[in-house]
């Protein structure tokens, strides 16, 4: 704000018109029944900015398209220029003579107009500037506290784990650049009761961005309750290279594994050596009351749209030597947000994003189950957002023992009389 009384007019006049776009906006997201702003903003962009400015950002909306540039046979034309979904695309008819505006229902939190894309990559970037200030400043009383011997190591980390919670969940709030659903049907007092609350687990989930961490952290409190216990997270080693990220996971004691840089959607190659710290690390955090959280994946997955990466069986040995249960975790939406196709980037199509925690403890007989079960439940929701028709019967194994009975029954034969 400052920065306005010492622009000149002109330019003061459309930084004023952009902050009030911006805060009229904010206010539109956050309440959706409330009724729609797009004439006063157009009467303030008209009245407030000079003509030329007023008439650019008047008009940037998705033009319709000629006829005679459409693609034939129902193919869809991308008339955004840019490379994203539109939020509305001409279709043509082999049949009909007119020419039909349609909405794609499976691309709903895609329809964002570039003003809109704008203002929330905007929105995402302060965020994540605010958090490259705060987890420094917030963090460094507990990293003096346990260089005094005041605290102690697993002291640390717990109070630094609540930190970055706060943080996250907090500039969230100010800074509302998505649309968080957090999603736990099937929960109950009986599935989440007291004897349950506490149990150690080893938690999986799928990696779709960047983001991910931060709206884990920001979401946990709500996702899996007050009473559950802190997770520490299993991490790619070069992830340090990050001076904030490599702040926040030493400080929390996450394990970092050692894997060469082979980029999104190839084959991971792990380093051996690394493995056995990793293991003597988990059994020590069991024991100090932490739960352990996997990425079966093993990076980020360029394409959830189409399902999950190559899944590695990690997750269910860790399980099996430690005798501890699975639960899931799913993630969906913020591939819109932030890409893990590095050509894709920061190109936002959408900030709908919905964080799911199922309700059982699931041990699996061998890796195969897990694989699949991991698959079916938490892919589904990654690639659509909403839960598999069958996802109690995967987590209790009951497809398993269906697939069973139906194989033990014995066809029926026809005798003629």
């Amino acid at each position: 704000m400052t920065f306005l009384f010492f622009c000149p007019r002109r330019l003061r006049n459309v930084d004023a018109a952009l902050l009030l776009l911006f805060l009229v906006h904010v206010l539109s997201i956050s309440s959706p029944s409330a009724p729609s702003q797009h004439g006063f903003v157009q009467a303030f962009v008209m009245r407030t900015l000079p003509t030329k400015h007023a008439q650019g950002l008047s008009t940037r909306r998705v033009q319709h398209v000629p006829v005679s540039t459409m693609t034939p046979r129902n193919k869809v034309k991308d008339v955004t220029g840019v490379g994203r979904p539109s939020s509305q695309v001409i279709l043509q008819s082999t049949t009909a003579t007119t020419t039909t505006t349609a909405t794609t229902s499976t691309h709903k939190e895609s329809e964002m107009n570039p003003f809109q894309a704008s203002i929330t990559k905007a929105g995402m970037i302060a965020f994540i500037a605010s958090m490259c200030v705060a987890l420094p400043v917030t963090l460094f009383p507990a990293a003096m506290l346990h260089k005094a011997r005041l605290i102690s190591k697993t002291r640390k980390e717990k109070l630094s784990l609540r930190i970055g919670q706060f943080c996250s969940r907090w500039l969230m709030r100010i800074i509302p650049f998505a649309k968080v659903q957090v999603l736990r049907e099937g929960d109950n007092e009986k599935l989440q009761g007291d004897e349950q609350e506490d149990e150690p687990s080893v938690w999986v989930c799928n990696h779709t961005s960047m983001l991910d961490i931060f709206i884990l952290l920001a979401t946990d409190k709500k996702l899996r309750g007050k009473r559950k216990r802190p997770i520490k997270i299993v991490y790619w080693k070069d992830l340090e290279k990050n001076p904030i990220t490599g702040l926040l996971f030493k400080m929390c004691g996450f394990f970092p594994v050692e894997m060469e840089a082979n980029g999104n959607g190839n084959a991971n190659q792990y380093k051996k050596s690394s493995f056995k710290a990793l293991l003597k690390g988990i059994k020590e955090a069991f024991e100090e009351g932490f739960d352990i959280g996997i990425l079966p994946e093993g990076q980020l997955n360029p394409s959830p749209e189409k399902g999950l990466q190559p899944i590695f069986p990690g997750a269910f040995t860790l399980s099996k030597m430690s005798k501890r249960p699975i639960r899931m975790m799913g993630l969906f939406g913020l591939h819109k947000l932030w890409h893990g196709d590095e050509r894709i980037g920061m190109t936002v199509t959408g900030r709908e994003v919905k964080v799911r925690a199922y309700p059982f403890s699931c041990k699996f007989e061998n890796a195969d189950d897990f694989v699949d079960s991991f698959k079916s439940v938490v892919g589904y929701f990654g690639a659509r957002g909403e839960d598999h028709p069958d996802w109690q019967k995967y987590l209790m194994g009951k497809v398993k023992d269906d697939a069973k009975t139906t194989t033990a029954e014995p066809p029926s034969v026809a005798t003629n009389i």
